[in-house]
């Protein structure tokens, strides 16, 4: 199958140029001037189909870098599959996802490998590759890095926070970053001090403090801060370089900025999340059916933070400076009724998690509309440097001869509304979203991957299953 796409405008994160793109299977052959020939053919009478993006965008598909389908979490599991997950992100424009892999203490690493492989393969709507966790650092864990470097995973995540869950001590993580040091790997962070955590909801709680808005104010942004700090020197003492993610608070953000001067391999990501939605909005949310649980439905970790604060403002402008390099959505949803709820009388028990797959697209577009960052900024964050970051580029986030045709056409005059119950409009599974009522200047048209057109007209025109697993190389954005 050939598809020609012309009269659109071309935008990859190196500027903006009127040009057709011809896809010849499931690669991008060609990237012409409007209306020009290639090697001597007439390209409009010698493809299959012609796609008219007059006055529209065509952009490279977007990577979402960090998403948790089907994770198990705090009792539950986060509420979209890989087959409803991936959907959902194409219906937005994103047409390649990086899920974790969980290993609790006592899993082997390599059998949680396979078994994500096996909850994925078949599923997928779009294009993945994995992450791994790692939780309690043993001499297997290490062994087991050099082992999924040969199978396409090329980072590894770490939590400074859930203990007796996912924490790493100081001790552990200066092993696994020797370890990615060696390698060449890359290693995630969640940074945030969970023994000073699990204090403040300890006390919260036994003052009688239990309502949502108070996972946030039990999170401050000095424990985050501190383990950036921390995570930061831990990085620079063993040479690995450092991915923090989901950066939420101005402070950590300057840490981050602070050994990025010094010319350390330190990079991050912040959330629409973290952009758009505050400490205040969770405070005000109240509905008939859930009254001030409500706020449940923004309860993520690290949490939101308030916007008197400033925190959403320097989140814009790490994103102009380069001081944060991705935007990711930390996507892992779970439902109000019998998910969120089993918070309803203690908020430490709220599965944590927003879900923003489907919208991180159009949400970011609007920082462009508010003049926040550029149009080939919006691509760089979210397509671009993904690609560049977890070892996908050249193959994914560009539209260049070679790519694969993982394209998206793009309507700036188009509009896109995110529907409240009962209309609500967003495919996730999921029975509500953190986004209800967010209306958006743009609009994705049509989504192609690797080739074959899977959103057309208000039409999923995808098949489970055309996804496939993508095999990483190391990052290619180290210094």
């Amino acid at each position: 199958m050939k598809t020609l796409i012309t009269n659109g405008t071309v935008v990859n994160s190196t500027g903006v140029a009127q040009a057709d793109v011809l896809i010849d299977g499931e690669t991008i052959a060609g990237v012409v001037a409007p209306g020009s020939s290639l090697l001597g053919f007439d390209l409009a009478a010698n493809v299959d189909r012609v796609v008219d993006a007059a006055g529209k965008y065509v952009i490279p598909g977007g990577i979402d870098a960090h998403t948790h389908m089907e994770m198990p979490f705090g009792g539950t599991f986060a509420s979209d599959t890989f087959e409803t997950g991936t959907r959902a992100a194409a219906w937005g424009g994103t047409t390649s996802i990086v899920d974790f892999v969980v290993q609790y203490a006592g899993e082997n690493v390599l059998d949680q490998f396979a078994l994500w492989h096996e909850k994925a393969a078949g599923n997928c709507a779009v294009d993945y590759g994995f992450h791994q966790i790692l939780s309690d650092v043993q001499d297997s864990s290490l062994t087991a890095m050099d082992e999924l470097l040969n199978e396409g995973v090329s980072s590894f995540k770490l939590f400074m926070a859930y203990k007796g869950v996912f924490l790493s001590d100081d001790g552990q993580i200066v092993k696994a970053m020797q370890r990615a040091s060696d390698n060449g790997s890359l290693m995630m962070m969640h940074a945030e001090n969970g023994s000073v955590i699990d204090v403040l909801v300890q006390q919260s709680i036994a003052r009688g403090d239990t309502s949502p808005y108070f996972h946030g104010l039990t999170r401050p942004w000095q424990a985050e801060e501190e383990a950036t700090h921390r995570a930061i020197m831990l990085a620079n003492l063993t040479g690995a370089p450092l991915y923090v993610v989901h950066v939420s608070a101005k402070q950590a953000l300057d840490q981050i900025t602070a050994a990025r001067d010094t010319g350390q391999n330190v990079f991050a990501e912040t959330c629409p999340a973290y952009l758009y939605l505050s400490l205040e909005d969770q405070l005000g949310a109240t509905s008939d059916e859930w009254g001030s649980f409500e706020g449940a439905k923004w309860v993520c970790s690290t949490p939101l933070r308030a916007r008197a604060e400033g925190h959403q403002n320097h989140m814009w402008r790490g994103l102009r400076t380069n001081d944060l390099q991705v935007i990711s959505t930390d996507h892992c949803p779970f439902c109000m009724k019998g998910q969120k709820d089993l918070g309803l009388s203690d908020f430490s028990k709220i599965p944590n998690g927003i879900g923003s797959v489907e919208h991180r697209m159009d949400l970011i577009y609007q920082g462009v509309v508010m003049g926040e960052i550029s149009l080939p900024r919006w691509v760089e964050l979210c397509s671009t440097t993904p690609a560049r970051m977890f070892g996908m580029y050249g193959k994914k986030g560009v539209i260049q001869p070679g790519a694969d045709g993982d394209v998206v056409i793009y309507d700036p005059a188009g509009h896109t509304s995110i529907g409240t119950a009962p209309g609500r409009t967003h495919h996730m599974n999921m029975d509500y979203s953190a986004w209800e009522g967010f209306e958006i200047d743009g609009h994705v048209d049509t989504v192609l991957s690797r080739g074959k057109v899977v959103v057309d007209d208000g039409q999923y025109l995808g098949t489970k299953g055309d996804g496939r697993y993508f095999k990483r190389g190391l990052s290619q954005y180290l210094i």
